[in-house]
């Protein structure tokens, strides 16, 4: 994973490529990693450049976002593609997770 941006409050994570069962570990750990850093209130995950992705990947996000609750800060997606929104609608995860149209709509 890229550590895109980092502010006082909102850190970026950019995977790419394809978010599956034989990267999901390493993927949750390095959000899960850059959500318990005590400078980070928002976890923001800009999904632009992720082409593909797995129940596992989606497992990953679900459980960053329940650490995310426990610890008090925010877990948003942005940039989702229209072929990735169509996995959150069917899993009915569009209910769950903040989604935003791009990252200028989320630093806005």
């Amino acid at each position: 994973m890229q550590l895109a941006l980092k502010s006082p409050k909102i850190t970026v994570i950019r995977p790419h490529g394809c978010l599956n069962a034989a990267n999901a570990l390493e993927f949750e750990r390095d959000l899960t990693t850059a959500l318990a850093q005590d400078d980070t209130s928002i976890l923001q995950v800009d999904l632009a450049a992720v082409e593909s992705l797995d129940s596992a990947a989606l497992m990953a996000l679900v459980s960053t976002l329940k650490l995310a609750g426990k610890l008090g800060r925010s877990l948003r997606l942005c940039s989702v593609s229209p072929a990735l929104r169509i996995i959150f609608e069917l899993t009915q995860l569009d209910e769950v997770f903040e989604i935003l149209e791009s990252e200028a709509t989320a630093t806005a």
